[in-house]
């Protein structure tokens, strides 16, 4: 068994990993480091291209294109590794990205997944959307991180260069150990893409594991790759998996009152994107999103009662319990620092 697996899931990337596979192939000589690529059935040049150029690339073929989350799980499962490492193929390494996330993890056991800063590849010196330094969520499920709440993405001044604990750590780049990622059942397949990786964190944290940012590590992420923001299936897919997502992993004590709320804040979101002038397509996404959770919604039961039963912590401290919606649009605070001193306060 090799200690570490890095693992590239690809769909029609083939450019991405000329421009960056290189270095993750170079920059990952550590521990007997293997890396894989998971091909989600490409219809581009993506398997030829590795076969002829990266023979030293192990590759994995699916199928069919089963997504990001159970696309993971497939891969994933035939592979043995003491850690995995879920990485973009829009990622760029740099010579220092391995060791100190490997060494944090050997050194603190009770960790189970760890990512390093997040750092734009456009723009080198500000923090990137997918993850920044550590993702947090709020009292209603909005993710934010430490360097990006919404679409304020703060520049990277050394204000986060501490590893801190966080409630998820970003699907970009996220190193876990092999047996967390299975003893709490992996990626939920269902989600087909975005806010997977913060259920899978989620549940590991309920389950008393920790996740942390680590930010002596740096990695450049690109990010829209597959699906840019103002896709409208980005929206549905994102407010669907964010509402399956409170269903399964709040409390009995919660789930009522916060389910009242996001019905609430749903649709004054759709209104927002109606009026101000976003396509009728990410309005009519929110709706449809709505509908699809109540309809699957009993699906999840089973999985709420499991979480729910074996839970080993009664609350996560890295949800923050309050409204980061009034925070950032009524107060005006914008930045982590702000909304986190406020907490403290």
């Amino acid at each position: 068994m090799n200690k570490i697996a890095i693992v590239i899931l690809n769909w029609n990337g083939v450019d991405m990993m000329r421009r960056y596979l290189t270095d993750v192939v170079n920059y990952s000589i550590v521990d007997n480091a293997v890396v894989y690529v998971a091909d989600n059935a490409s219809t581009d040049d993506s398997v030829e291209m590795l076969r002829s150029e990266y023979p030293q690339v192990k590759v994995i073929l699916l199928e069919k294109n089963w997504g990001f989350a159970e696309g993971y799980n497939k891969a994933l499962s035939q592979i043995e590794a003491e850690y995995y490492v879920l990485l973009n193929s829009d990622v760029k390494v740099t010579h220092h990205w391995l060791q100190p996330l490997v060494e944090f993890m050997d050194a603190h056991r009770d960790v189970a997944a760890c990512q390093p800063k997040l750092l734009s590849i456009i723009d080198t010196d500000s923090f990137e959307y997918a993850g920044a330094c550590g993702g947090f969520i709020d009292l209603y499920g909005y993710p934010f991180c430490r360097g990006r709440v919404f679409n304020t993405i703060e520049r990277d001044k050394g204000q986060y260069d501490t590893a801190m604990p966080i409630l998820w750590a970003t699907g970009a780049c996220m190193m876990i150990r092999s047996s967390d990622y299975w003893n709490a059942g992996g990626f939920d397949g269902r989600f087909f893409a975005h806010n997977e990786e913060i259920d899978l964190c989620w549940r590991l944290r309920l389950l008393g594991r920790k996740v942390y940012c680590i930010p002596d590590s740096a990695v450049f992420h690109l990010g829209g790759g597959t699906l840019p923001k103002s896709n409208p299936m980005k929206t549905y897919l994102n407010f669907r998996n964010n509402l399956t997502m409170l269903y399964k992993n709040l409390p009995d004590r919660e789930l009522r009152k916060v389910m009242r709320m996001r019905f609430l804040l749903d649709w004054l979101a759709a209104l927002q994107m109606l009026v101000l002038g976003r396509s009728i397509g990410d309005f009519k996404a929110v709706i449809k999103a709505r509908m699809a959770f109540k309809a699957w919604k009993n699906d999840f039961r089973h999985d709420r009662e499991t979480i729910q039963s074996t839970a080993n912590v009664d609350a996560v401290p890295e949800r923050i319990c309050i409204s980061i919606l009034w925070q950032y649009y009524i107060k005006r605070n914008k930045t982590f620092r702000q909304i986190i001193d406020l907490v403290k306060s």
